[in-house]
């Protein structure tokens, strides 16, 4: 697992460690970190995927407000040099952490802007439609715009090399495990669904060559699509923010 010492590499440890022996790599030390190296430098860090069934590639800055030289000197290369690692390496199975910025201008569209600032009026649960992975990108910063690049070099390399590799188009995941914003009424990803989701991932069958999925929550009022997720590696979330509404 790269990008360990995060908050979300903080949450798989501790749901995922009692059942797989993890090797947790980061550039920065942290509980449980196994490895401190720089993901932008594959030279340091391609010995490290030998014997690794499975990656859980979560190496980046992580904040939706990245500027474009963060991305482009950090997040970019981290994900290219996880994805050859894996595939020089053997790799079964890639997992990489995505993000909903990926489609995150259809926020500022009908009825998707109302929902995440709260103002449901005449709106009914389940009465629009629900964003797919069918609908184009629509990168809302430079962060989303690095992750669909992510997710177009995942592609390549499972149809050039068949590395079976997901796609998380992960919500929105919080240190408090509860939502803070109208938006994540909409958006929140629990840890323990956060956990159940990459567990499903890992155990997915053997023949899935390519996905990507929306990582969210069964919350009433989700924007994102969880179908695919459901039918295809079973997938089933168990919260709802709507518990934490005043």
């Amino acid at each position: 697992m790269t990008g360990a010492a995060g908050l979300i590499g903080a949450v798989l440890r501790e749901g995922l460690g009692g059942d797989y022996p993890l090797v947790d790599v980061d550039l920065h030390r942290g509980d449980g970190v196994d490895w401190v190296r720089d993901m932008r430098k594959m030279r340091r860090v391609r010995a490290l995927f030998e014997e690794v069934d499975t990656v859980i590639d979560l190496a980046a800055i992580s904040s939706a407000s990245a500027s474009w030289r963060d991305v482009q000197r950090t997040n970019v290369p981290a994900t290219l040099n996880a994805l050859e690692c894996a595939r020089l390496a053997g790799v079964r199975r890639f997992v990489f952490a995505s993000s909903n910025h990926v489609t995150g201008m259809y926020e500022r569209d009908e009825p998707y802007a109302a929902i995440v600032a709260g103002e449901y009026g005449s709106l009914e649960p389940g009465s629009f439609r629900q964003l797919d992975t069918s609908v184009p990108i629509r990168p809302d910063g430079p962060y989303g715009v690095g992750k669909a690049l992510g997710e177009a070099a995942c592609r390549y390399h499972a149809d050039a090399f068949d590395l079976s590799v997901i796609c998380l188009r992960i919500g929105t995941v919080r240190p408090s495990d509860r939502p803070a914003s109208p938006r994540h009424f909409a958006t929140l990803l629990t840890h323990r669904d956060l956990v159940q989701l990459v567990r499903s991932c890992i155990e997915a069958p053997s023949d899935l060559g390519f996905a990507i999925y929306y990582g969210v929550s069964a919350n009433t009022w989700r924007i994102w699509d969880l179908e695919s997720a459901r039918t295809a590696i079973g997938y089933a979330p168990i919260d709802d923010a709507e518990r934490w509404r005043e």
